[in-house]
């Protein structure tokens, strides 16, 4: 009999999911903010979906999420902001208003933050 190499037979499924969990953050400016600067807004001056003060920004889950800034409800380019998770005093955005823009007083700004969870189920048959 021939050698040959020996190896198991099996049938594998695999489902996966991912699930977003998605946060947002309200800030509403006290005054006028003129550019060039850099605005800052920390975690207790957020509120959250319920009304209450936020008092941490979740952090970003490696390769799996991401976050968005709106100002009067415009989605802002991504290199306007940075983003710092965590509980006071570290929590914070900063967003930079270029030189000639600005942003009127009593804007809201809006922190949406999305993390997504995958999971994996597999189903093994021989």
């Amino acid at each position: 009999m021939p050698l040959k190499i020996m190896k198991i037979a099996v049938d594998v499924t695999t489902t996966v999911q991912t699930q977003p969990n998605d946060q947002k953050f309200f800030h509403t400016t006290a005054s006028l903010i003129s550019g060039p600067t850099t605005y800052t807004i920390a975690v207790g001056d957020f509120e959250t979906d319920t009304g209450a003060a936020a008092t941490e920004l979740p952090a970003l889950g490696n390769n799996n999420s991401y976050f968005n800034v709106y100002v009067n409800g415009v989605l802002q380019m991504q290199d306007l902001s940075a983003y710092t998770a965590g509980t006071s005093p570290t929590g914070k955005l900063d967003l930079t208003v270029p030189d000639g823009d600005s942003i009127m007083a009593n804007t809201p700004i809006v922190l949406e933050v999305v993390n997504f969870t995958p999971s994996a189920n597999s189903t093994t048959e021989t």
